[in-house]
């Protein structure tokens, strides 16, 4: 694999993502999906927007687990949800 195709996730989980998908799964479904409903019960049920923002982020990332597509794809949209209640959880907190 050249330099210039390797992407971030090739980078720190290695090049067989696909042979590794089930437990990449796991963890995703694990993880997103309690990081969203924390948020949501630590404050952001007291906002639409924000409200919006999470179910959003967090059932795109969901839906394309249960449509099985691919792992890189996956693993973006599950950076953007956690990226997206990590900022929320700091804007209820401060």
């Amino acid at each position: 694999m050249t330099e210039a195709n390797t992407s971030i996730w090739d980078k720190l989980l290695g090049d067989n993502l696909e042979t590794n998908r089930f437990g990449i799964i796991s963890v995703i479904v694990i993880f997103v999906g309690c990081l969203g409903g924390v948020t949501v019960g630590l404050g952001a049920v007291h906002h639409t927007w924000q409200l919006f923002l999470i179910v959003f982020s967090t059932m795109a990332t969901l839906s394309f687990l249960i449509a099985v597509a691919p792992v890189k794809q996956i693993l973006n949209l599950a950076a953007i949800s956690v990226i997206v209640d990590l900022i929320i959880l700091a804007i209820n907190f401060l």
